[in-house]
């Protein structure tokens, strides 16, 4: 099987100086002066690690799975900590500067797994895995999720959970235009970009009255300085993925990232089949999701979208991204990982705690208390493809497979620096959206920009 995921290859001479000056002398001890396990010293007693996550339901969950550890493992004690999703990564930082870092965490905020990396936050898990015999397989995962978050053969993450980009459609508007349904199998190469385009297009009812337009399509792919590889464009060098995330050489202005920019846009004003980004606003008022109002007949994006189904007035089916060119990048994976940083005076506990999270059964339990986490244990995947009330659990697990054959990891995981790129697509972009600037000039825009950018942080 031909996979697509992208991995860093750091090559150590090119690392970036830390950012973060870690602690050589917090010794081994924890806050009660008991010592850890974890250093292979036998313990007096229990220690206590911390877990960090956003403090939202679908990632607090964690708080309900833990006397269950707790009881099967009474030398250790497990403590969560949360943030709001906007002040995950400063207090996350101002912990690690004060010598107060959690034990386990990912990355849940706006930095990846690149920045972790590369400010050499992250404790390398391959010695404790080998001593405790790990195997992928026995957590059903499959080794080519495992290595997203391999440097060099070490390991550095282990992954928990497997989302993807999946299409999701509102079958009550398929329905009234008498249209089939678009198909969940990746396989199936009629199901292509024009073709959703023209699906679109007869779903779509153009109105001044907000009350009566509908749009065919939404097409979230991504984050904006990755929507180019769905068409199989080339805007990062091949060494971005060798040397920490950091690019020698971007592509934005290149005739074929204009020319993808441009098809999407395109979808807004020339074919008129997606919503204008006032239309959205105003409808996403309301429903939090242009999607939720039951005017949009098809939108792509991640995963999590399922977890809302039953907030829809309306019956949804999930299908396949369609084709847009690219043999190999049709879905973004958003595989999360699980980290134990560098500072943790008990890993092996750590580690423990994070094997308890990916076995099967904790797995399962998790996908009903968080109301639809995907999980990466492949022995969890049925109740998840069955947890979806009116959604065909076949048509679910027909995407997961094809998504993950032909997937390729969120470029936010993987590129340095990413916040600050992140944040100025979106500056930037927005006069295309609009419709206020041309593509062209934009997208030469940004290149300026991204340049000074890069410069400037990756010296």
């Amino acid at each position: 099987m031909k996979q697509a995921k992208k991995k860093l290859r750091l090559l150590p001479g090119l690392i970036l100086v830390l950012v973060f000056v870690l602690s050589a002398c917090g010794g081994n001890s924890n806050s009660s002066g008991k010592e850890s396990s974890g250093t292979g010293e036998k313990s007096s007693g229990p220690v206590t690690i911390t877990y960090y996550t956003i403090d939202s339901p679908d990632r607090t969950y964690v708080e309900k799975l833990i006397p269950d550890f707790e009881s099967a493992h009474p030398n250790i004690k497990v403590k969560v900590e949360k943030a709001p999703y906007e002040q995950f990564d400063s207090k996350l930082q101002a912990n690690i500067a004060a010598k107060n870092a959690p034990d386990i965490t990912s990355h849940f905020g706006y930095g990846g797994f690149a920045e972790y990396y590369n400010k050499d936050l992250l404790t390398d898990l391959t010695d404790i895995m080998n001593e405790d015999g790990f195997k992928p397989s026995d957590f059903g995962i499959q080794d080519e999720l495992m290595d997203i978050y391999k440097v060099d053969g070490k390991t550095y993450g282990i992954p928990f959970s497997n989302y993807v980009t999946v299409l999701l459609y509102n079958k009550d508007m398929f329905d009234h235009a008498g249209l089939p349904y678009p198909p969940s199998d990746y396989e199936d190469k009629s199901w292509t970009f024009d073709k959703m385009v023209e699906v679109a297009d007869k779903l779509t009812v153009r109105d001044d009255d907000i009350e009566k337009s509908a749009y065919g399509v939404n097409f979230g792919w991504g984050e904006l300085d990755m929507r180019p590889a769905y068409f199989g464009v080339k805007v990062y060098s091949d060494d971005t993925w060798t040397n920490g995330g950091k690019p020698s050489e971007t592509h934005f202005d290149s005739p074929e990232a204009i020319d993808a920019y441009q098809q999407l846009i395109d979808l807004i004003w020339d074919k008129e089949v997606s919503p204008t980004p006032a239309w959205s606003k105003s409808v996403a008022g309301q429903f939090g999701d242009p999607f939720l109002s039951g005017k949009v007949g098809m939108t792509v994006g991640g995963s999590w979208s399922l977890a809302s189904q039953d907030q829809f007035n309306f019956k949804i089916g999930v299908a396949a991204v369609p084709y847009g060119g690219n043999d190999e990048e049709r879905s973004v994976l958003y595989v999360d990982p699980l980290f134990v940083l560098k500072d943790s005076k008990h890993p092996k506990e750590a580690y423990e705690f994070i094997k308890f999270l990916i076995s099967k059964d904790v797995q399962e339990k998790s996908i009903e208390l968080s109301g639809g986490t995907p999980p990466i244990n492949d022995q969890a995947k049925d109740k998840y493809y069955n947890s979806f009330e009116g959604v065909d659990p076949e048509a679910i697990k027909n995407v997961y497979d094809g998504a993950n054959k032909y997937g390729v990891e969120s470029y936010n995981h993987l590129v340095a620096n990413y916040s600050q790129i992140n944040e100025l697509f979106i500056n930037e972009f927005a006069a295309a959206e609009n419709n206020t600037k041309p593509v062209p000039e934009v997208m030469q825009g940004i290149q300026k920009k991204l340049d000074k950018l890069l410069e400037r942080v990756n010296k």
